[in-house]
This record gives structure tokens, C-alpha cells and sequence, in this order.
């Protein structure tokens, strides 16, 4: 069954975008357009799984993964990083902060949606 996965990105053409997306494929959405709100949002929703830009106002998503970590409710939660930056080093960054997984922007989205499904384990 679905879950519900938090879209953390400043861009609202890319997080409306990936909503569509998503909820195509049968998840709930939930939103948070900064770090600073990333990981509040993440403590309201509970969601599934985390969509994380890597490049944030108010943080990286760096920065939001090692707040997630601080919260043993939130530490469990699987993220999938993205980022328009290059994508060696970032993906790299991200892996060692706790991603599960990178996605290069823009996002292919069957890759999207098979990513999801793998770090979701369905």
C-alpha cells in the first residue's frame, strides 16, 4: 500500500511536479520548501519517505538529514536525495549522510517512481 512521502524542495514548480507524479502512483504528499521546515514537517506528517533537495534556503539537505538522525522518531524515515548539483560529488555527500538513494535533477520520473518503490521495499 502507498504511503505518504514529504517533498522537501524551494522550487514550487518542481514540488507541485512530482506531487502529480506521486499521487498518480497512489501516495500522499506532503510538502516543506526549506530545511527550517523540513524536518517539523516531517515530525506533523510521519510520512513513508523523504524527497530531499540537496540545495535549500535556510540549510542543505545535508543538514536536514543529520537533524533526522537527531530524532529517533524521524531517524527510521528512508530519504531519496536530489539535486541539480554535480552529480558525483553530491551523490556521494548525500549516500554518506544517510540517503538511501540520488536522484539527478530534472528527474526522470519512471526512474522516480522505480526508486521509490525500491527504497519503500515494494
Amino acid at each position: 500500500m502507498p504511503g505518504k512521502i514529504l517533498i522537501v524542495d524551494d522550487e514550487h514548480d518542481i514540488r507541485e511536479l512530482l506531487a502529480l507524479r506521486l499521487k498518480a502512483a497512489g501516495y500522499e504528499t506532503a510538502f516543506a520548501a526549506d530545511a527550517m521546515t523540513a524536518v517539523n514537517v516531517a515530525r506533523s506528517e510521519e510520512p513513508q519517505l523523504i524527497l530531499l533537495d540537496i540545495g535549500l534556503p535556510g540549510g542543505t539537505g545535508i543538514m536536514v538529514m543529520e537533524r533526522l538522525r537527531n530524532f529517533p522518531a524521524l531517524a527510521h524515515i528512508p530519504v531519496i536525495a536530489i539535486s541539480a548539483r554535480e552529480p558525483q560529488p553530491t551523490e556521494r555527500a548525500a549516500v554518506e549522510a544517510g540517503a538511501r538513494a540520488f536522484l539527478p535533477k530534472p528527474i526522470d520520473h519512471e526512474l522516480l517512481l522505480e526508486t521509490v518503490r525500491r527504497v519503500l521495499g515494494g
